[in-house]
């Protein structure tokens, strides 16, 4: 087994740039009804936006889509009202997942994509994430530019009456979405004889995910797929996987499917009930493609999360692991950096660029179930490809500054990571949207995790003076 030391990193890489206040991580977001996830913003943002985009002689079209949540009714109008005023086309195309907006960005040649999802949070709240024309993410100057807008004078973006935009609803979304997601199962395999649960989270995939693994052949029991605009990710989802896998077992399914909100990310469970995460999604996915000659670069993009049994088997494998900060913007980034075609993260995000731009946990699932099919085992033999080594992670709240730059807190780190050598690593970042100071340990034994864990978090709160 390899001992190769996992990166190091425990400086924050993930919190948005000191200029920007509205645009964090993932967007904007923030409890529904209450600034910035208010009308008013919304509205603001679709006219600085739309100021933004609303260059050359072309006709300026955005695709705006959502999930399920109720103030979705709110935010979706406001946008739209912001976009027509600044001269935009609005495509309306309701509820489905996020990666069907970046795809439709592309497919219809729009300037613009929006989604207006919280991911995997309650229905409390809810946010605004934005695609460009070539259905990324848009960069961190790029929402930085926007929001400076947002702050001015946007009377400059209003265009005459006869140049405002216009607004209409595609209805055939989510047939273009179906279709699409199809077409990245290999072709010659089918479903046929395979008993599949899929939890949708009460989200934006409730309709698109069954239809897509229905007409792949499969017998599909569903799971959260009953809005009512409160109660997405209630007990359902990815983020609580605990229900399907009672009922992959009581059904005596193959594979259950668990996606979050608005369907960007993915755990699969087992025949067994046992939840599989997205390290191991990756593993299952990179070996196969190595072996068929399809992985690209060398290698996959992961995050510093990430377990180091992940890496260890990687290497086993020859295939190099690059790992980047927290967040699927980062990883789909370095992706495109190093010429790879697979990445993603432990929480489920998993961005495959030969079928899309951003993370797609229905299109990942298809790729797990496609080696299923193929090597005619199940899954309980198929996603256990490493043996994960024991990690945890604390979250420790402060206010002010964050300590990590203490000398006390530096020095104690370095002499944990001296103490783990090649047996774990540590990882101490300070979260991108909350005041919160993560502390995670991995170790090959439970006792020196703990010890070096207990020890860190000691030491940081004792700086707090909590």
């Amino acid at each position: 087994m390899s001992t190769r030391k996992a990166p190091r990193m425990s400086q924050d890489t993930t919190a948005a740039p000191p200029r920007k206040k509205l645009f964090g991580t993932d967007g904007i977001r923030g409890t529904a009804n209450k600034a910035p996830m208010d009308a008013g913003t919304a509205l603001r943002l679709g006219q600085a936006a739309g100021k933004y985009f609303n260059r050359g002689t072309h006709r300026h079209r955005v695709v705006i889509g959502k999930d399920t949540r109720l103030s979705g009714y709110m935010l979706e109008p406001a946008l739209t009202a912001g976009f027509v005023s600044a001269g935009i086309d609005v495509v309306l195309v309701g509820p489905l997942p996020t990666p069907a907006i970046a795809m439709m960005t592309r497919s219809l040649r729009a300037d613009l994509g929006v989604m207006i999802s919280a991911s995997h949070n309650p229905h409390e709240d809810n946010g605004i994430k934005l695609f460009g024309p070539d259905g990324l993410k848009l960069s961190d100057e790029q929402e930085a530019d926007i929001e400076a807008l947002m702050a001015g004078d946007l009377s400059s973006a209003l265009v005459s009456p006869s140049k405002l935009g216009r607004a209409s609803r595609l209805e055939d979304a989510p047939g273009r979405y179906i279709e699409a997601a199809k077409q990245s199962f290999p072709r010659g395999l089918t479903l046929e004889g395979l008993r599949l649960v899929v939890d949708c989270a009460h989200g934006a995939a409730y309709k698109v995910a069954p239809t897509v693994l229905w007409e792949l052949g499969a017998e599909v029991v569903s799971v959260g797929v009953a809005p009512d605009g409160f109660n997405i990710n209630r007990g359902v989802g990815s983020t609580a996987p605990q229900q399907l896998a009672e009922l992959v077992r009581e059904r005596r399914a193959d594979l259950g499917i668990a996606l979050d909100g608005d369907a960007d990310r993915v755990v699969l469970v087992d025949e067994l009930g046992t939840v599989i995460d997205g390290d191991q999604i990756l593993a299952v996915i990179a070996d196969s493609w190595a072996r068929e000659g399809k992985l690209k670069g060398g290698g996959l993009v992961a995050t510093v999360m990430s377990n180091m049994g992940l890496e260890r088997f990687l290497t086993s494998r020859n295939i190099a692991l690059h790992r980047t900060a927290v967040g699927d913007r980062y990883v789909g980034e370095r992706m495109r950096e190093l010429g790879c075609n697979l990445g993603g993260e432990q929480s489920g995000h998993m961005i495959i660029s030969d079928f899309g731009t951003t993370g797609d946990g229905l299109v990942a699932a298809l790729q797990v179930l496609a080696v299923l099919v193929e090597e005619k085992r199940p899954a309980s033999e198929v996603c256990r490809r490493f043996q994960t080594l024991p990690q945890k992670l604390v979250n420790i709240r402060f206010s002010g500054t964050t300590p990590l730059k203490d000398p006390g807190v530096q020095a104690a780190i370095a002499a944990e990571e001296a103490k783990l050598g090649a047996r774990g690593r540590v990882l101490i970042r300070a979260s991108g949207t909350e005041p919160v100071i993560r502390v995670m340990v991995e170790a090959e034994e439970e006792a020196l995790l703990n010890q070096s864990l207990d020890a860190l978090c000691g030491v940081i709160r004792a700086k707090l003076g909590t």
